[in-house]
C-alpha cells in the first residue's frame, strides 16, 4: 500500500471488563489507511469490526477500555486524548457514519440544523454561513431540493435520504478519514448502489480515506482498495482486494466467499461455515477459528498462529504459512 498513511492502528486491544470476566473484543488489530483509499473490514457479526471503529473514534464506554496499542491520525497519537481533545478531532479530522441513521439523528430537530451544529462546533462562521454550507453539502451528496430538505425532520425522509444526510454530516468539515459502519444496511439495492457510488466519488474527488465496515463481500469487491478479514477480535487475512479474491488463503476467508450466492450455481443449498463465532469469554486455546476450520490440525488447537506475510501486502494468520515472514505476535 501507499506510504502516505493518514491513519495507522497498531496492535490495538480493546477489552470489556465484565462480572463474568475480561472480554477481548479487539485483540491486537493493526490497520493502515493510506490517503484517498477505501479500506474494507469484513467478517461475521461479533467479530470486532464495529468495536475497532468505536475504539478509533474514542466512543468506547464503560466497561470497555483500550488496554494496548496506538492509534495515529495525521502523525498524531490520539489513543488516550481527553474528552475535550477528542471532541475537536471527531467530526473535524475523522468522522463516522453509523449503521442506522434513524437512531443516529435526533428525531425532534430538523436535519439541517443538526448538520449545522457540527459546522459551528468546529469552524468559525455565522449561523447563516453554516446554513448555506449545509445546503451546499446536501446538494453535493445528491439530496433533491436541499433548501427544502434542510427543514425536514428525520421521520419525513426516506432511508436513503437519511443516510445521505449522515454522509453529509460526516463530510461537511472535510475530514481526512471517514468510517462507514454498514452504511447500506436496510436500503434497497438501487439506493445501496447510489450510496456506494457517492462514497467512491467523495474519496476520489476530495482525497478522503474511507474505512468501510461490512459483511457484504460483493460490496467489498466493488468498492474497496484493500481488505482486512476479522474473526473473533483478530485480523485473519489482509490483502489488496484483487489479490484477496484471486488468491484467497485463509480457510475463513474462503468460507465467506463460498457463502456468496451465485447465479450460475447448481447447488440447492448455500454453503455455510459450520458452527458459530466463539464466545469471547471462552476462546479456544489455539487458533480462534480452529473449531470451525475444515483444515484444522493438532497444532491449530494448541497454539495461536501469528500473522504471516505470504507475498507483498498479503498477510495470513494460519499455520499453513508459518514458514513465511512473521508480521506480528499472537
Amino acid at each position: 500500500m501507499s506510504d502516505n498513511k493518514v491513519l495507522e492502528i497498531k496492535n490495538l486491544k480493546s477489552h470489556f471488563f465484565t462480572a463474568k470476566g475480561e472480554v477481548p473484543a479487539v485483540d491486537g488489530v493493526s490497520i493502515t489507511v493510506p490517503q484517498g483509499k477505501i479500506i474494507g473490514i469484513v467478517g461475521e457479526s461479533g467479530c470486532g469490526k464495529s468495536m475497532t471503529a468505536m475504539s478509533v473514534m474514542g466512543l468506547l464506554r464503560h466497561p470497555g477500555k483500550i488496554v494496548d496499542g496506538t492509534i495515529t491520525l495525521n502523525g498524531r497519537d490520539i489513543t488516550h486524548l481527553s474528552k475535550k481533545e477528542l471532541s475537536q478531532v471527531r467530526g473535524n479530522e475523522i468522522s463516522m457514519i453509523f449503521q442506522e441513521p434513524m437512531t443516529s439523528l435526533n428525531p425532534v430537530y430538523q436535519v439541517g440544523r443538526q448538520v449545522r451544529e457540527a459546522i459551528l462546533l468546529h469552524q468559525k462562521m455565522s449561523k447563516e454561513e453554516a446554513k448555506q454550507k449545509v445546503i451546499d453539502i446536501f446538494r453535493e451528496v445528491g439530496i433533491p431540493e436541499p433548501e427544502k430538505r434542510y427543514y425536514s425532520y428525520p421521520h419525513q425522509l426516506s432511508g436513503g435520504l437519511r443516510q445521505r444526510v449522515m454522509i453529509g454530516m460526516a463530510m461537511v468539515c472535510k475530514p481526512k478519514v471517514m468510517i462507514a459502519d454498514e452504511p447500506t444496511t436496510a436500503l434497497d439495492v438501487t439506493i445501496e448502489a447510489q450510496i456506494l457510488r457517492l462514497m467512491r466519488r467523495l474519496c476520489d474527488e476530495q482525497g478522503t480515506s474511507i474505512i468501510l465496515i461490512t459483511h457484504n463481500m460483493g460490496v467489498v469487491a466493488e468498492l474497496c482498495d484493500y481488505v482486512y478479514v476479522m474473526y473473533a477480535g483478530k485480523v485473519m487475512e489482509q490483502a489488496e482486494t484483487f489479490e484477496l479474491f484471486e488468491n484467497t488463503q485463509h480457510p475463513y476467508t474462503r468460507g465467506l466467499l463460498k457463502s456468496i450466492p451465485k447465479l450460475d450455481s447448481k447447488e440447492e443449498r448455500l454453503y455455510t461455515i459450520e458452527g458459530v463465532v466463539p464466545n469471547l469469554l471462552h476462546l479456544p486455546k489455539g487458533c480462534n477459528f480452529c473449531n470451525r476450520c475444515e483444515l484444522a490440525e493438532k497444532i491449530c488447537f494448541e497454539k495461536k498462529p501469528c500473522l504471516y506475510q505470504t507475498s507483498e501486502g498479503h498477510g495470513v494468520r494460519c499455520f499453513q504459512y508459518e514458514q513465511e515472514v512473521q508480521l506480528d505476535g499472537i
